[in-house]
């Protein structure tokens, strides 16, 4: 490893710390030896008949829930929106959800990811504090990285890691490809409701890939 910029060698970093940097994610993610583009990504989508009991059993469930919530907290967030859809992906492909789970890799990559879903193509999703879903993309990159290192998958084996940072309405989606140690931030951002069906089909999509 080159010289680090921002870590320090011998501080620890929890996961959540460094969505609070200042820094520009490619210097934060240039210390963990990996580097980042943002282009429209072609993500794996599942067929429509697939996802679509459970598209509209959300489409209902979630229009209720916004008639007597309005979700402006993280907690609300959470359980009105991000925890039901992801429980539904997780129906649909016949995964657990581990929420607040806990990786230790290193001192500078360590602390709790808000949902991972340990398909044998695992899976994370972190929601991003403050509605900042740019400080939450760095947060969820650094905790790919982590995710690398933590599974035993060789990359030969699974070569593409994905994640999504979400403020519940809104998802942004990434992936990192471990032999390249390169993150890709996608452009395209997805609304729920608006495009619920279309998030399910590339959720459901990229979890159930051969």
């Amino acid at each position: 490893m080159s010289k680090s910029k921002i870590l320090k060698l011998g501080a620890r970093y929890t996961f959540s710390q460094y969505f609070d940097m200042s820094y520009a994610v490619e210097d934060i993610l240039a210390d963990l030896d990996c580097t980042i583009a943002r282009s429209s990504l072609n993500l794996p989508k599942a067929e429509p008949d697939v996802i679509q009991n459970s598209y509209e059993f959300l489409q209902q469930y979630l229009g209720r829930n916004l008639k007597f919530v309005n979700p402006v907290t993280e907690i609300s967030r959470r359980e009105v929106l991000i925890a039901p859809t992801l429980m539904e992906v997780c129906a649909i492909v016949q995964a657990t959800l581990n929420i607040e789970y806990t990786l230790t890799v290193s001192d500078w990559l360590r602390g709790n990811v808000d949902y991972y879903i340990p398909t044998p193509r695992n899976f994370l999703i972190i929601e991003a504090k403050q509605a900042d879903l740019a400080k939450g993309f760095t947060q969820l990159a650094v905790e790919l990285i982590a995710l690398d290192q933590w599974i035993d998958v060789s990359a030969e084996v699974q070569p593409i890691l994905y994640g999504a940072v979400t403020t519940g309405d809104i998802w942004k989606l990434g992936q990192y490809e471990r032999l390249m140690h390169h993150i890709t931030e996608d452009r395209t951002l997805y609304r729920v409701p608006e495009d619920l069906a279309l998030l399910l089909q590339i959720l459901v999509g990229t979890l159930m890939l051969s």
